[in-house]
Parts: structure tokens; C-alpha cells; sequence
């Protein structure tokens, strides 16, 4: 069906679940949005240090309340919706029973608890691996695999698991009655061989070091695919038609690469969500860190490479709660984004923030050491809480040009062209700043919904509304506000960054070290 035809017909029902909120949107071919409804949520709860759970049922819950309240809304354009899909946070893992009802609570990718490896790597493979410098590595994702610590610390749980779930499998369930899942969100410490976009083979070293086995695994489908129909009892519960079909799409970062139009390894995709990120979409494999694979991508039998921050824009929100009470409330009462008022608190501190640097390991990601810790250095008596935001601003590009320069060492593909998505880039100052650190233009998608807007180019092209990605993504996505770099800033900061920036983690990193055999934090696994 061509696009041209019965556009005010043609709806699509896309449902994003992130760390902070449940999105759901309906989205029409052109990719305007005609109306969202935006549910936050409790993050997480913590029953000892480190940990990050949240109840399934409770995701499950805030999702109806969502979807409900949009439909109920838009009650005259539920006959135009033609499909659903869905996008989630990575790497949050639930385990079912066979009527899909949680075993635990689920365990958040933000979760810091460690699996004991010594339990589970052979004493004959931890030479081999020293030998040719993996075995921090192995060990390293061991011990982050959520199932070997259920294993071994909740062995009852795990013997009574039927499935074990990424989020949006948990989701396609209670919606469809199937266990099944696109092979775009199998993202994270799972048996999954990213090369032939299925569950590794039958001899493959993932089974030993990920303690699941094949039968508590979804099926897969790929991306666009159909997943299965709504169910009775789901149309019930969420207010959505009963019998529509609900399309394969991928994980939150994948999908806002997809909606912010990035086909290409060209185009840097940078994300300012609570992690940040910089992404390439390729079609080739190509592993950024040895053992570390890129991710399937919200395309067919594509991938994308990335380097993360792990807390992100998260430390935004952050400074917002420790010291932003005063344009919070300013922005709450005139129902406009805080970013708006936050711009204006920095909007007389010059760029490089008279030399306050900021290094954004609040928590570290893979690839940094354990002990790093985050770092502000520079402080004088004219520093006060507005170049400290903009420090964090800055920092957090910083170390997103850093990435876009190993990402571009390793594909050997330049980046000549930069679009940045997710709820940071609402942004002007933002960005601004990265389009000064990274001198070229930065481009801001028409929307800054492009998880949900990812996700219905899944669904068009599964509609057969457009017949492929690359004319879906002309169809639906386009540039909205364009920052050019600031000569005179891009010097400042290209110097901040070779001379200063890059030098801090390598000089600091043996201090963090110190800080942690005195503390004994973070604990030393």
C-alpha cells in the first residue's frame, strides 16, 4: 500500500518502556506523532547495595494505565490503528513460569551484583584465557550475567523458571500469549550468536559461561516481523482491539537509531537518554572491544556498534534533584521543559566553563576500571552551581567524541555527519555544546520521541506500508533544528579535550585505586 493513500487511516501503536517512563504513542505513516501519553515510573527499588529491581507486574500495570488512558483519549482513531509494537529498556531480565507469571522480581540493567566466575570458568581455560589477555574479560561478563548469580543464589527460582525474558519478551507475552521475541532485543548476558542473529549453537563457549539453557528461551523473529496477534484477555486489560497483530522492533537505543533516520556508519547517532551513548548502524561486524560484539539492530540482519556512558544524562537528573529545586518548580509551573530554565541558568558561562573539567564515570562502564569514579578538577572561586552544569555538559560530549573516535578507528568508516535524539537533546545548550566539541553540525530529529518513532518504521515496514527500511526512513524521519559549530568554542574545546580531557582518566586511575583500598568502595569482586 502506498503511503500517499489514506494517510489519516493508517495509524500505528507504539509503546516504549524505558528506565524512567512507559511511552505510548500513535504514530502515523508521515511519522508525526498525534498524540503520546507519558507514565514515569519507579526506576527501581534496592534491597541491598548495588542491586536494581522492579516487580514485573508493576511495568505490566503502569503499561495498561498507559495505553488505556491514550486510546480512551483518541477514542475515534483506535479503528485507524493497523498494528502494535513495542520498544523497552535493554537488558532487563524476568524469569516466568509457564502461564508467564513472574518468578522474581526482575533484575534492571542498572544492577551492579556479581556472579561468583570461580563457579563457573573451568581452573584448566583461566591461563589459556591470561595468556592472550581475555580473562578479565571472561570473568568480567561471567560475573555480570544476571542468571549465573539466580543460579547460584536462588537455585529454587531457577528451577522453577519456564522462560527466561529480556523485558519486551515478558511485554509480547502478555499481550500476544506467545513466548517468542525479535532477535533486535536479545541484548545482554545471553546465549546469543550476533552473527547469525539466533541462539548460539549447540557447542558454543556462550553456553559455558551463561548458565541458561536453550529451553527457557524465547523463539525469535526478526524485526518487522509478526510476533502475534492481541489477545482477548491483553485487549481487555490495555484498551487495544483485540486481534491486531504486533510487529517485531528492537531495544530502546536501537530503535532511536532507526527513528533518528541513521542507516549508515556515516552518520554518528548520539543519544542523550539516561545512558549516553554514541552509535553507528552498520552492516558489518565489528567489535569495538575484543569480546565485546555490537548490537543487533532495529534492521534485519544489521548491527550497531557503541560506546556508553553508563549513567549518561542520568546526571542531569541528578544536579536537577541535588541543585535545581528553583528552576524545576519554574518549569512545573509553567508546564514547560525544565531543560528550558536549566538553559538559562548557563547561558552566561562561557564555553570550557573556565576550565572546569568534568570526567563522567559517576559509574563505570565496560572497558573502565571497577574503581574509576567520576571527577571534577578546575574548581576556582568564580565556579559556582552554573559552570558545574555546563561541566557536566561538557563532560558528558567529551567523553561521546571519545567514542566517536574509537568507533571510527574500528570501522574505518569517518563520521561526517552527527544527529542527536533522546530526552537530553530537548536541549539547546546540549546541543550546542556538541557541535562545538565535535566541530560539525548537529542535527535534532523532528521529534525527540525516536524510540517510539524507531519502532513504527518496525511495524510500516512490516505493514507493507513502505516497502523497505531505506524508503521508510525517508518517509518517516526528517531533520528538525540544525547547530552549527562556534569557531572560536570549537578551538577551546578541541584543545580541552587533547590536552586536558584525555589526560585525566590515565592520571587519576591509580588515586581511584588508592580511594578504594582506603574506602573499600566500590568492593573489589
Amino acid at each position: 500500500m502506498s503511503p500517499e493513500k489514506n494517510k489519516s487511516q493508517e495509524l500505528i501503536l507504539s509503546i516504549d518502556a524505558g528506565t524512567q517512563s512507559i511511552r505510548a504513542a500513535l504514530i502515523n505513516v508521515e511519522g508525526n506523532i498525534l498524540d503520546i501519553v507519558k507514565t514515569p515510573i519507579q526506576p527501581y527499588f534496592s534491597q541491598h547495595p548495588g542491586w536494581a529491581e522492579q516487580q514485573p507486574d508493576y511495568y505490566w500495570e503502569v503499561f495498561c494505565k498507559t495505553t488505556n488512558q491514550l486510546l480512551q483519549k483518541q477514542e475515534n482513531l483506535k479503528k485507524d490503528i493497523r498494528g502494535v509494537t513495542i520498544t523497552t529498556q535493554r537488558a532487563t531480565m524476568v524469569n516466568v513460569d509457564k502461564n508467564g507469571n513472574a518468578l522474581r522480581p526482575a533484575i534492571i540493567w542498572l544492577d551492579q551484583r556479581k556472579a561468583d566466575s570461580r563457579q563457573i570458568l573451568p581452573g584448566f581455560l583461566r591461563p589459556v584465557l591470561k595468556t592472550v589477555k581475555l580473562l578479565d574479560t571472561v570473568e568480567g561478563v561471567i560475573q555480570d550475567c544476571e542468571a549465573n548469580w539466580i543460579c547460584q543464589q536462588q537455585p529454587d527460582i531457577w528451577e522453577k523458571t519456564h522462560k527466561y525474558l529480556v523485558l519486551s519478551g515478558f511485554f509480547t507475552h502478555r499481550l500476544t500469549g506467545e513466548f517468542v521475541d525479535s532477535v533486535a532485543n536479545n541484548i545482554g548476558y545471553l546465549p546469543f550468536n550476533k552473527k547469525t542473529y539466533q541462539w548460539a549453537g549447540k557447542y558454543d563457549f556462550k553456553w559455558l559461561i551463561f548458565k541458561i539453557g536453550k529451553e527457557k528461551l524465547p523463539d525469535l523473529v526478526k524485526p518487522s516481523e509478526i510476533l502475534g496477534k492481541i489477545t482477548k484477555k491483553a485487549s481487555a486489560e490495555t484498551g487495544i482491539p483485540e486481534g491486531l497483530q504486533v510487529f517485531a522492533a528492537g531495544s530502546d537505543k536501537g530503535c532511536e537509531i532507526l527513528g533518528s533516520g541513521c542507516l549508515t556508519p556515516e552518520t554518528g547517532c548520539l543519544s542523550f537518554g539516561t545512558i549516553a551513548t554514541f552509535d553507528v548502524a552498520t552492516s558489518k561486524y565489528v567489535e569495538l572491544l575484543p569480546m565485546m560484539p555490537p548490537y543487533p539492530a532495529s534492521v534485519p540482519d544489521a548491527y550497531y556498534t557503541e560506546v556508553s556512558i553508563f549513567r549518561g544524562f542520568w546526571m542531569v537528573s541528578w544536579f536537577k534533584e541535588e541543585f535545581g529545586l528553583q528552576e524545576c518548580l519554574l518549569a512545573e509551573k509553567k508546564d514547560e521543559p525544565p531543560e528550558k530554565f536549566f538553559d538559562s541558568l548557563i547561558q552566561n558561562v562561557p564555553a570550557g566553563s573556565l576550565g572546569l573539567m568534568l570526567q563522567p564515570y559517576w559509574t563505570p562502564g565496560r572497558g573502565i576500571d571497577a574503581f574509576a569514579k567520576g571527577s571534577v578538577i578546575g574548581f576556582g572561586d568564580v565556579h559556582n552551581r552554573a559552570y558545574l552544569y555546563r561541566a557536566i555538559l561538557e563532560g558528558l560530549v567529551y567523553g561521546l567524541r571519545e567514542g566517536g573516535e574509537l568507533t571510527q578507528r574500528k570501522t574505518k568508516v569517518p563520521v561526517t555527519r552527527l544527529k542527536v535524539s533522546g530526552g537530553g537533546s530537548q536541549s539547546d545548550a546540549a546541543m550546542q555544546i556538541t557541535a562545538d566539541v565535535f566541530g560539525m553540525a548537529a542535527e535534532r530529529p523532528h521529534t525527540f520521541e525516536t524510540s517510539a518513532l524507531g519502532a513504527a518504521i518496525d511495524a510500516a515496514v512490516g505493514l507493507k506500508i513502505y516497502s523497505d527500511f531505506p524508503s521508510a526512513v525517508r518517509g518517516m524521519t526528517r531533520t528538525g533544528k540544525v547547530f552549527e559549530p562556534i569557531k572560536n568554542n570549537q578551538t577551546l574545546y578541541d584543545n580541552l579535550y587533547r590536552k586536558v580531557y584525555l589526560k585525566m582518566y590515565e592520571r587519576m586511575k591509580p588515586l581511584f585505586k588508592e580511594i578504594r583500598d582506603i574506602t573499600g568502595y566500590p568492593p573489589e569482586i
